[in-house]
């Protein structure tokens, strides 16, 4: 059985307010909500894909803090996993395949439309939130 494609998503979490990003590709996607990241490359460790696709998606430095326990699958051959990430320098942008970004306090959280992948995800983020 060949391992699955692992897609790291960042739970970046800055003053008691959670990052979503709206997809605007591909098509079945767009208008949707998701937590930031993406594939990680051969040869790259998740928590360097992290990093990396927060430079690329959102144009920040951020550091991922604490891997939120459990993995959810995608499209097939795919898993979500999770990392609490801290902001470390600059204001995120939506520059690849997203669209608009929102922070979203603890009461917020649900008033966007997330992606069938990302509500239980965004479930056990929360579990790790509420108990920081």
């Amino acid at each position: 059985m060949t391992q699955p494609i692992v897609v790291v998503g960042a739970a970046l979490v800055d003053g008691g307010r959670l990052l979503a990003a709206r997809r605007s590709a591909p098509v079945e996607l767009a208008g949707r909500w998701e937590l930031p990241g993406g594939k990680v490359e051969p040869g790259e460790s998740p928590e360097q894909a992290l990093v990396r696709e927060l430079r690329e998606e959102l144009g920040v430095t951020a550091e991922p803090v604490e891997r939120v326990q459990g993995e959810w699958p995608l499209k097939p051959g795919h898993v979500l996993r999770i990392w609490v990430a801290r902001l470390l320098d600059g204001a995120p942008e939506p520059l690849e395949d997203h669209d608009e970004l929102r922070w979203l306090t603890l009461e917020e959280v649900w008033d966007v439309d997330w992606l069938d992948q990302d509500v239980a995800a965004v479930d056990a983020v929360l579990a790790v939130w509420k108990r920081r």
